[in-house]
């Protein structure tokens, strides 16, 4: 049985690492650098690592070069997302060196790009799915449009083989996963699923862990692990507990 993989969340804004609640730029809590953080990560087990430009996706700037510099350095692998929406964009985030992209917003209001972007780069593209309700959040999760599950047929239809799920009304809140939600979606698609948004506790992670037969493989982690809810080395240990039995 492969791994639940755990990946600790960097979102860069200004420059800094932060974490948002709710995806609001306002409600920022400051954690240092990012190098600092990524570093921390790895020192405690990571081999991932989930990187936000947050001011690429409000569309106030780039933080390609710190992104670059923090593959270069950390030795992690790097899924980046914010602000993918066009050529342009995706080759500068493709040169940092990262793993993996995620597309959010181009995936709803382009989404014949988006599907030449799937054929194109297969594995290498992930899609963000920024739920809220049935909708989907865009452009920095500062406006609402489509339809989820509208969305989902598409992209299984355009052969996308990875969605990464956020409840962006308890991102950050420490408020619980939607496993609900990440249920309906996995049963929905082929695709390989990442969980995001609320994770609290090792319960939440042990729970998600628990739907990997449905295609659920990894979880985003983000304020529990900043604020010392946990270890990364403890939801590790929760995630795969069940490896080996």
């Amino acid at each position: 049985m492969s791994e639940f993989t755990i990946y600790p969340a960097v979102d860069i804004q200004y420059g800094r690492a932060v974490q948002l609640e709710k995806g609001i730029s306002s409600t920022e809590k400051v954690f240092g650098e990012p190098m600092d953080m990524a570093e921390r990560w790895k020192a405690e087990g990571a081999q991932w690592l989930h990187l936000v430009d947050l001011d690429a996706a409000f569309g106030r700037g780039s933080n390609a070069e710190q992104v670059a510099q923090i593959v270069a350095e950390s030795g992690l692998k790097v899924e980046l997302t914010g602000g993918i929406r066009d050529d342009a964009s995706l080759e500068r985030a493709l040169a940092t060196g990262c793993e993996r992209v995620n597309i959010g917003t181009a995936a709803v209001e382009n989404p014949q790009w988006c599907d030449e972007v799937i054929r194109t780069y297969g594995d290498r593209v992930a899609i963000a799915l920024d739920v809220r309700g049935e909708s989907l959040a865009t452009r920095g999760w500062t406006s609402t449009q489509g339809d989820l599950w509208t969305m989902i047929d598409r992209l299984n239809d355009a052969g996308c083989s990875r969605l990464v799920v956020t409840d962006t009304e308890s991102d950050g809140t420490l408020t619980g996963a939607n496993v609900k939600l990440l249920i309906k979606v996995c049963v929905r698609t082929p695709a390989q699923v990442v969980a995001s948004g609320g994770i609290a506790s090792l319960d939440d992670i042990a729970a998600l862990s628990e739907l990997t037969h449905l295609g659920l493989d990894g979880a985003i982690v983000g304020t529990a692990l900043y604020l010392g809810e946990f270890t990364f080395a403890q939801a590790y240990q929760a995630a795969n507990a069940h490896i080996g039995e």
